[in-house]
């Protein structure tokens, strides 16, 4: 068996962190995607990061509230769960 990892990652067009969680969890769902854990923490004033632990590996978010953008990165082992969980990012968001 040959070990590969694909890799995502991308500025998007907001800050939110309910959006974020709500949005992005939907598009791992949409993108069959097994969870297996979330955390998060909502740092103090502002900023907050969030993981998904995946079967396929995690997703990342870490926000920029002053610059109203978050960065994101998808790092799986599935390249055609990681290429639809894009398309759903890229229909969703504005990359910046």
């Amino acid at each position: 068996m040959k070990a590969e990892l694909f890799n995502f990652k991308c500025w998007i067009n907001t800050s939110d962190s309910v959006v974020l969680k709500s949005k992005l969890e939907d598009f791992l769902r949409k993108s069959e995607f097994t969870i297996l854990g979330f955390i998060d923490h909502q740092f103090s004033p502002q900023g907050y990061t969030c993981v998904w632990l995946l079967s396929e590996s995690h997703l990342a978010v870490h926000t920029y509230p002053e610059h109203d953008k978050s960065y994101v990165e998808l790092t799986s082992c599935v390249e055609q769960k990681m290429d639809e969980f894009k398309a759903c990012i890229e229909g969703d968001f504005t990359i910046v």
